[in-house]
């Protein structure tokens, strides 16, 4: 599997361009917050030949789909997410001003596409990602495992060193310890790419990482 990592908007957060040998790719967490920042992503989905086939997204707070808008737009794609999280997506001006204070201009969001839950399976090309559902940083909180990459997205629920916050709307500190404990059993070599900051692995983090040791 192909990774390519593109930190954007305000929050850096992590938007996961990813394929394999057939060319056919997936975006995850397009939270790309203005043009410049989806023209890099654009390119590189060119330079590279690539065939998207799929728009994920690991749970629905705005600086993780701000970039649907510019997706669906030029690639015709609908996110696909779970529905648990479509109250928050369908109010996301609210969100963002309970979160930063204020308004921010953002593209219209484009309405979502299936609905994933829990086993559920994302293919393209020869790849299969497995759906886990986390709830706890929002309540449609969802990680997609490549279990024959042995990679994992986690998006906000699983950080190196850390867990997502669960003072938003639909999050609960209760459900996210639950949600990292089945993450947990995941075998320990599998590499985990955050919603934000640096990659770590399910090993170290049950080594070091004190909501998980905890």
């Amino acid at each position: 599997m192909n990774i390519k990592t593109f930190e954007v908007n305000p929050l850096c957060e992590n938007c996961y361009v990813i394929n394999d040998e057939s060319k056919e790719a997936a975006i995850i967490d397009c939270g790309c917050s203005d043009e410049h920042e989806w023209a890099e992503i654009k390119k590189y989905i060119a330079v590279n030949d690539l065939q998207v086939k799929h728009l994920l997204n690991t749970h629905l707070h705005f600086d993780h789909v701000w970039g649907n808008a510019f997706v669906y737009r030029d690639l015709h794609l609908k996110p696909e997410a779970n529905y648990e999280d479509l109250h928050i997506y369908e109010h996301m001006d609210d969100q963002i001003r309970s979160v930063v204070g204020v308004s921010i201009p953002h593209p219209p969001l484009p309405p979502l596409g299936t609905s994933l839950g829990d086993g559920a399976e994302i293919t393209f090309g020869n790849t299969i990602l497995k759906v886990i559902t986390t709830p706890g940083h929002s309540q449609g909180s969802i990680c997609f495992f490549a279990e024959t990459d042995r990679v994992l997205f986690s998006g906000d629920t699983l950080f190196c060193g850390s867990c997502g916050r669960t003072d938003l709307e639909g999050g609960s500190m209760e459900n996210i310890m639950q949600s990292l404990q089945k993450l947990a059993t995941l075998p320990d070599e599998t590499k985990v790419f955050c919603g934000h900051g640096p990659a770590t692995t399910i090993g170290r983090e049950k080594l070091y990482n004190p909501y998980i040791r905890g």
